[in-house]
């Protein structure tokens, strides 16, 4: 008769329950737009030590704070509009929770936001983004030639090399909108905590999040292939907001309303 294996159980108490779930939103700005996304968590753990919030853990023989990350940015994009969810083993006053992890966050990645989690998941309501493109030296009429174009096409696949190797899909369904702007008609009142630059034509657009998730990276590859755009430099890139589709107003609504 084989003897059955023993399991191993952790030793010490279970870790406290969860009584409260935060939905938070930060930016990532200047510098900061270049922080991976292992740094950014390795700073938020701790930030969040610091700041002294109750956070949860979860069981184990390595326990890890309850946090929860939901379609961030790909490094080098800046973005007014990331978010993540803590579990906390103390009800907490959002605010306070806000001011004290934004002292202990390094300069750029702000919080701007701290709510209690409604019901369903977060990652659900993040439904499409709203992006700003900043072509420095990029003529405006090159550009809106070139969004032109693509945006006359049924469809527009590019190739994208993942770790499973390379995927072909279709961009042009996921552009929702898109509008090509001189700096100074490029920003609405919604927005005004970024600077555009003076000699440059903007690209602002609205995209559906797809799977497999259409970047902007892959909306620039589909307007060199198919209309040439050839920018000096790469295009400054930041997320303006994500969030539910107003399908019937073209925008990106809050997703902590």
């Amino acid at each position: 008769m084989a003897r059955q294996a023993r399991q191993r159980v952790p030793e010490g108490p279970a870790p406290d329950p969860a009584v409260q779930k935060l939905r938070i939103r930060y930016t990532k700005r200047g510098r900061l737009r270049f922080t991976s996304s292992r740094d950014f968590q390795r700073a938020l753990e701790r930030a969040l030590r610091r700041a002294d919030v109750p956070m949860a853990f979860s069981a184990g023989f390595h326990p890890h704070q309850k946090i929860s990350y939901a379609n961030a940015a790909a490094t080098g994009t800046g973005s007014e509009a990331e978010y993540f969810e803590i579990s906390v083993t103390q009800r907490v006053e959002p605010e306070s929770v806000r001011v004290a992890l934004d002292e202990a966050l390094p300069e750029g990645i702000d919080i701007l936001q701290v709510v209690e989690a409604a019901p369903g998941a977060l990652a659900d309501r993040l439904e499409a983004s709203d992006w700003l493109l900043e072509f420095a030296g990029v003529p405006l009429e090159v550009l809106r030639a070139a969004v032109t174009t693509l945006l006359e096409r049924d469809t527009a696949e590019v190739t994208r090399l993942t770790k499973s190797g390379p995927r072909t899909f279709d961009v042009r369904g996921s552009i929702v909108s898109a509008r090509v702007l001189a700096p100074r008609d490029a920003l609405d009142d919604t927005v005004t905590t970024h600077e555009v630059g003076a000699d440059c034509a903007i690209l602002r657009m609205v995209v559906r999040h797809t799977t497999p998730a259409v970047r902007p990276d892959d909306i620039l590859t589909a307007l060199r292939e198919i209309a040439d755009l050839q920018p000096p430099r790469p295009p400054l890139v930041t997320r303006l907001a994500q969030g539910p589709l107003d399908t019937a107003n073209v925008r990106v609504t809050d997703p902590l309303e």
